[in-house]
């Protein structure tokens, strides 16, 4: 995790780490099969899908169900898990300060 002030979060910035969130997810069969499960999409939905804020968005909420998926994600990423939480905000309506 990086010391210091957080970066500013914008759609943008936030709409990526959703992105990174999927690939992190479909790059373990588990971690993918429990999301596909849990959510009730196949895998032909997510390339479809994995461009739309509010799907991102439901990723980025899927890591903060999990609290150890959340500190995987965070760690391999180099990210405090608040990080996640206000890109998650932000593409679901709120502020992402």
């Amino acid at each position: 995790m990086r010391p210091g002030k957080a970066p500013p979060m914008n759609r943008e910035a936030a709409e990526s780490l959703g992105v990174d969130a999927l690939v992190f997810l479909a790059a373990d069969e588990d971690r993918l099969d429990r999301f596909l499960a849990l959510t009730g999409l196949g895998p032909g939905d997510l390339r479809a899908l994995s461009m739309s804020p509010g799907f991102l968005a439901g990723v980025l909420d899927h890591l903060m169900s999990d609290e150890r998926l959340l500190v995987a994600f965070a760690e391999d990423h180099r990210l405090d898990p608040m990080t996640i939480a206000r890109a998650s905000a932000l593409l679901n309506g709120g502020p992402g300060a």
